[in-house]
């Protein structure tokens, strides 16, 4: 009866280092949780691009607006009768000059 219970005692001890310590132990559910979180996290961020990028897609398809505004920040167009200005600050012009030769601009 002794040996049996040494025995048992003895397989309880190994099974309780590989639940600790082995493959799928305690440990490496604990690291797979924290990865898990980091995934949710950078899945959420992913989703907040994407909505935002869903929603630009649908105004370009749906809105006319959206087109000319893309168009007239990435390709300069312009309106037959309108008239071009472009401002320049006085601070940046004097100190444009004197830093860039004439191919800078």
């Amino acid at each position: 009866m002794r040996y049996a219970a040494l025995i048992l005692l003895i397989l309880l001890i190994a099974l309780q280092v590989r639940l600790w310590t082995g493959q799928g132990g305690i440990y490496d559910v604990a690291r797979l949780r924290e990865r898990v979180e980091e995934q949710k996290a950078e899945n959420a961020k992913l989703k907040a691009r994407n909505d935002t990028l869903a929603a630009e897609v649908e105004d370009l398809k749906h809105g006319d607006e959206a087109i000319e505004e893309r168009a007239r920040a990435e390709i300069g167009l312009l309106k037959p009768g309108e008239t071009f200005y472009q401002v320049v600050d006085q601070g940046a012009a004097s100190s444009g000059d004197g830093k860039k030769g004439n191919g800078g601009k």
